[in-house]
């Protein structure tokens, strides 16, 4: 049996991560104002106070990040991934109502941007309006969208930018939905290719976790992919690559959690802020455990 792919919590990890490099991937005008010299500050304090009570909705792969421009100033940026494989109605509203309760809550110069990596290449959003006698609302942001992605596979393998890695995951993972088998052969490739671009033993723990995270295959798929992984790493002998084997611990610890949090929730007798305690997991993780379970039940 397949299991779910999940997209919202490894793209926002690796987001959190490398801010500047996305930045610089998806919107290189805007990454040459700021001054990267001072670093940037993730905002998810503040961007929980401004979804805690808004209609639209909260999505964890939505991100709030201060910066600093060239010239001294704040400014702040509001990042909405889209996952969804179909289009969504109220994408743009949401866009439009996160950024005016960010300004009207903290008075900051905010720009926001969406990156959409759903499978629709036709839908394609950049702007909410709307309008009612005579009075006009429109509000344009910037857009980019991964399927366009496609056909740059040499520039996406050539690039430096951990970004290009991590939109050949994300592209291999919606194109193999079907087919576990050319999944499992894609996502070695990847992993494989990872220990060649020259980065840092840090750069390729958090790129292969990336990976790991978003690629998911079934149990004995997911064994072979580790076997043949570690049989990779004693080859190139690479003393500080003993990532496969150190991760894929972490991840049965991970399943681990997550298999006690379904099973607490079934029980019903602890809050989910309790579970999450527990278990050690995010509160957004078992808010999504609790989903999927909902969904499986109707």
């Amino acid at each position: 049996m397949t299991t779910r792919d999940e997209y919202d919590s490894p793209w926002k990890e690796i987001l959190n991560l490398y801010f500047q490099e996305f930045m610089e991937f998806f919107f290189p005008d805007i990454a040459k104002e700021i001054d990267w010299r001072r670093g940037y500050e993730l905002l998810d304090k503040e961007l929980r106070q401004i979804t805690r009570e808004s209609e639209v909705g909260f999505r964890l792969a939505d991100n709030l990040v201060k910066v600093w421009k060239k010239d001294g100033q704040e400014a702040w940026v509001l990042v909405h991934v889209e996952v969804q494989g179909q289009e969504e109605k109220e994408f743009g509203h949401r866009v439009f109502v996160y950024h005016y309760r960010i300004h009207d809550l903290h008075k900051r110069p905010v720009v926001s941007l969406a990156v959409l990596a759903d499978e629709n290449p036709g839908w394609y959003i950049q702007s909410y309006e709307q309008e009612l006698w005579g009075c006009r609302t429109k509000f344009q942001f910037p857009t980019a969208k991964l399927l366009a992605y496609r056909d740059q596979w040499e520039i996406l393998e050539a690039s430096s930018n951990p970004f290009a890695v991590v939109v050949m995951a994300h592209l291999r993972t919606m194109e193999t939905r079907k087919n576990q088998n050319e999944r499992l052969q894609y996502k070695l490739t990847l992993s494989m290719n990872l220990y060649r671009r020259g980065w840092t033993r840090q750069d390729i723990i958090n790129l292969y976790r990336f990976i790991d995270w978003i690629m998911r295959l079934s149990e004995d798929l997911e064994n072979l992919y580790h076997i043949e992984l570690v049989k990779y790493e004693e080859e190139v002998k690479m003393k500080y690559v003993t990532t496969a084997e150190r991760i894929g611990i972490e991840k049965g610890g991970k399943e681990k959690a997550k298999k006690t949090a379904r099973n607490l929730l079934s029980l019903g007798i602890l809050t989910e802020e309790q579970i999450a305690q527990a278990t050690e997991l995010k509160i957004e993780e078992v808010r999504r455990l609790k989903e999927s379970m909902d969904d499986s039940s109707e």
